[in-house]
């Protein structure tokens, strides 16, 4: 059954193209401020997105997205008439973040949060090397390699997928973790995990070898270690056009070739 809406806002990324299409869809439905409204609907690409959902985190508000980027995977398509009655049958999706705690020389701590993925890379021209624990458990003693990711099943087919990293249904209570052209061990090309762990990287000769770390888009530089679990108690919400959700988006992927 669809939802009665009474109120939209609609934000825009810096793109000509999204305020154009900002600035067309309030002159036909009216702009709520953010707190108020009920849906929010964003207008750019899969960054601007992202960017919303963060905005967003535990408001409860659901967020619209329409392309007015480049890829758009997470978008709907753009179209400007009966955008209500689409948002009405939309389909959600909520998605509980990756939190990620770094440390440093120093012993400090920074958090951040990732909807797609945390990602580990190397500085210098130089390999980095890695230690992988899983709940307390050393399963990889050193990994070297260009980069590690931890991706949920929002973000299997960003980075991770051009990693090679394994596409994840969105249902699937797993996550990929995935190496960025390893080294040693060569043949090793990653690990599902179910989705409770913690999973925590060293980072071995820090000073020779030094690495960031990536959640979505907050960079830390000169990681230590980094500690990623699935938060318990955030989320954020997505709406999709039911001809186009986010799961028969994810399954497509699969068949693409």
């Amino acid at each position: 059954m669809a939802r009665e809406l009474n109120t939209l806002s609609f934000v825009a990324s810096q793109a000509p193209e999204a305020q154009d299409a900002r600035d067309e869809l309030i002159a036909i439905y009216g702009n709520a401020d953010p707190e108020e409204a009920d849906v929010i609907v964003a207008l750019g690409g899969d960054g601007f997105m992202l960017q919303t959902l963060h905005t967003t985190m535990n408001t409860g508000k659901r967020v619209y997205g329409m392309n007015r980027g480049s890829i758009g995977f997470l978008m709907n398509r753009y179209d400007s008439a009966n955008l209500r009655e689409r948002i009405g049958g939309a389909v959600e999706n909520a998605f509980r973040p990756l939190e990620m705690v770094t440390s440093d020389a120093s012993g400090q701590e920074r958090r951040a949060l990732a909807i797609n993925e945390v990602y580990l890379f190397r500085q210098s021209y130089q390999a980095a090397k890695l230690r992988v624990s899983v709940d307390g458990r050393v399963r990889l003693e050193e990994l070297i390699c260009d980069g590690l990711l931890l991706a949920t099943p929002a973000g299997s087919t960003a980075y991770n997928l051009s990693a090679h990293g394994p596409i994840l249904p969105l249902e699937a209570p797993l996550l990929a973790l995935t190496p960025v052209s390893p080294f040693r061990p060569r043949r090793w090309r990653g690990a599902l995990l179910p989705n409770k762990v913690t999973v925590k990287i060293e980072v071995l000769e820090a000073e020779k070898r030094p690495v960031n770390a990536v959640a979505d888009n907050t960079e830390v530089k000169s990681v230590t270690s980094v500690r990623i679990a699935e938060s318990e108690g955030l989320s954020a919400h997505i709406l999709s056009d039911p001809d186009h959700s986010w799961s028969d988006r994810i399954l497509a992927e699969q068949f693409d070739y």
